[in-house]
């Protein structure tokens, strides 16, 4: 069923080509229509598309009528409020990457307007469906680790010669704050609720925006148990990248060493581990192993599929990123005036 869904794809570069177009095929759906200026991303759209249409503008994709049923936009951060924009006028159902936008008035804007005229659209918070946030899940559900304390996850690169792209020099919508720090803040606050409060260290080491990020979220109560309190790292220029996760609870600990094949000083204590396994639970100096959790990142365009079909949910409700950008933007305020800063409640 999912080969009726035709996507048209706006940015044919390494979110649009490497991640999006990749986890749509392995979903068993087809892109369709691509919307792409450069010439050797045009090209290498017909080699992986070949029956696809290229347009060079958002406006001659809408204009030319269809022959797509929603469209991910794929292109740099600071241009999602326009491409949205024009998206929602058209009233054409779209996914789109994240960030939803670079601050949180203009990610609740798109959503207001989004509501006005009845378009619907979800977000890319693929991380959710990271297999050690699902192993987490899991673990959690079923009182592994008791009464959850503390979250800590650290997302960290070797990278002292930053790459020239606009990810590492948009001043605006640019940044490990807006990058990482939104699948972090997302990944926190799906397992622990609502944030309460924020602190947070930002610097700018190699880069004209953040490249070192360190948050703390203060989550809310949950019933008569204090809220979590989540310690997020991210960084460009850490020589000894992790523990990946470390999550305390009153029953033990959840340990991931090493995440996604990058370089760290901890993937030794991985050993021994299988190819079915996601992390270690952890009491004191004993550790075992943890069966991982099914799941991956391609799930989420079966719920895309699911969704725009009417058989199921929205994958992720554009209302969460809404959230996660607040959170960021009193993350800046707290580094800019050094103190613990609210983030406005629901």
């Amino acid at each position: 069923m999912s080969q009726g869904v035709r996507f048209a794809v706006i940015g044919y570069g390494g979110s649009g080509r490497g991640i999006h177009a990749r986890l749509i095929r392995e979903a068993g759906s087809r892109v369709t229509a691509v919307v792409v200026r450069s010439p050797e991303r045009r090209a290498q759209a017909l080699a992986d598309w070949p029956d696809a249409q290229v347009y060079s503008s958002i406006e001659n994709l809408i204009s030319s009528g269809g022959g797509f049923d929603a469209v991910v936009v794929a292109s740099p951060s600071g241009n999602h409020v326009d491409h949205a924009t024009q998206l929602i006028n058209a009233r054409i159902p779209f996914v789109i990457d994240k960030p939803l936008a670079p601050t949180a008035d203009e990610s609740a804007l798109v959503l207001a307007h989004a509501r006005e005229k009845r378009v619907p659209f979800t977000v890319f918070q693929n991380r959710r469906w990271d297999p050690e946030q699902l192993t987490l899940k899991s673990l959690i559900d079923a009182g592994d680790l008791g009464d959850v304390h503390t979250f800590e996850r650290h997302w960290e690169r070797w990278r002292p010669v930053p790459q020239q792209r606009w990810k590492e020099l948009d001043p605006v919508a640019g940044g490990l704050l807006l990058d990482l720090g939104t699948h972090l803040v997302d990944s926190a606050t799906q397992l622990f609720g609502r944030v309460q409060s924020v602190y947070a260290d930002l610097r700018c080491l190699t880069t004209p925006v953040e490249d070192d990020v360190f948050l703390t979220l203060h989550h809310a109560p949950q019933g008569d148990k204090p809220g979590v309190i989540s310690r997020l790292w991210g960084g460009a220029l850490v020589g000894a990248p992790g523990p990946r996760t470390r999550v305390l609870g009153s029953k033990g600990a959840y340990l991931v060493t090493s995440f996604e094949g990058e370089a760290s000083p901890f993937t030794v204590l991985d050993e021994a581990a299988t190819a079915d396994t996601e992390g270690w639970l952890v009491t004191g100096d004993e550790r075992r192993l943890v069966t991982r959790a099914p799941g991956g990142h391609v799930d989420f365009y079966h719920a895309v599929v699911a969704w725009l079909t009417a058989r199921g949910p929205i994958p992720v409700h554009p209302a969460d990123a809404v959230r996660t950008a607040e959170v960021l933007d009193a993350a800046r305020i707290s580094s800019r005036e050094g103190r613990c800063v609210s983030v406005r409640a629901d």
